[in-house]
């Protein structure tokens, strides 16, 4: 785009929020671009193996829906642009976005929407088998473990679909919570108990993950010692916001300080998505919050 073009608003990410932000915004009738760090990526949708929560869509592939959302923007005009935004800065009204390759786009409003990343444990071996044998997401990876003895570590939803995944494809698949009580589905820690080949262990904290050429055994803090060749690490999201300090207002855990309108500390600043402080992160919180921001980019606008 033209360096001295100033857009009415410029969307940072394209998952499920940044894209159903895009829809409202050109709707609207704004001139908008979307701003991604991955070619054609749709967010963290993409490495879901089956959406079945998604209104209207039963069982439908988390890439396939990603693919749905990116095409009904596209029907529509919406233009993208491939960038790592790092920088924002604020003079008369209009945003000014530094991205790492250093160009700047400037806009009237932003709306952030780019999401979160997978927590590591910080435990020793875990960044040394990093694709070699410690993953962050089974669907993306299960496959290399047919057959083999896996373990997920952690008690959220994420964990609980993680271990039901790899039940169908491993032999073995230990399921590891630091808690006595699990933080995800009720349905599915029944689900996991029903499994034969599922082995639930609680109160356990890991300790370090030993491997040779690949992993081949996790510790626990309490000595035990597990024989796997797959560690699946599910232990939350940091949310990304390295750049926004100083920007607008972050909680103690680095989320956006944001309500379902999107609205932040900093005037035309709007956040949508897994990046805002919010109770549930999930598709369906995610396009409402595009939506929401993007008719309050609107509002602000005018």
């Amino acid at each position: 785009m033209n360096s001295s073009e100033v857009l009415d608003v410029l969307i940072i990410g394209s998952g499920p929020a940044g894209l159903a932000a895009a829809v409202y915004a050109k709707r609207a009738n704004l001139s908008i671009l979307v701003a991604e760090k991955e070619y054609l990526g749709t967010g963290q949708i993409a490495e879901t193996d089956q959406v079945d929560n998604y209104l209207g869509f039963s069982k439908i592939n988390g890439y396939d829906l990603g693919e749905a959302f990116r095409s009904h923007a596209e029907d529509l005009g919406v233009e993208f642009f491939e960038g790592m935004a790092d920088g924002f800065e604020k003079t008369d009204d209009i945003w000014s976005v530094h991205f790492a390759d250093g160009q700047t786009i400037r806009a009237r409003a932003v709306i952030y929407c780019a999401g979160a990343s997978h927590r590591h444990l910080g435990v020793d071996g875990e960044e040394d088998y990093i694709g070699k044998g410690v993953s962050y997401c089974a669907v993306c990876d299960g496959a290399f473990y047919r057959g083999k003895d896996a373990a997920v570590i952690g008690g959220g939803d994420t964990a609980l679909g993680d271990a039901l995944y790899l039940s169908d494809l491993c032999d073995k698949v230990y399921l590891i919570h630091r808690r006595e009580e699990f933080r995800g589905s009720a349905a599915s820690v029944q689900r996991l108990k029903e499994k034969e080949n599922v082995e639930i262990i609680t109160s356990a904290v890991p300790a370090r993950i030993n491997g040779e050429q690949t992993v081949t055994a996790l510790e626990l803090k309490d000595g035990r010692t597990i024989p796997v060749s797959g560690t699946f690490v599910a232990v939350g999201m940091q949310p990304q916001t390295e750049y926004l300090h100083g920007v607008v207002e972050l909680d103690e855990t680095g989320y956006i300080v944001a309500d379902e309108t999107g609205v932040t500390s900093a005037a035309g600043f709007f956040a949508a998505g897994d990046v805002r402080t919010k109770a549930l992160r999930q598709v369906v919180t995610a396009v409402s919050d595009g939506a929401n921001a993007a008719v309050s980019a609107a509002e602000y606008l005018k």
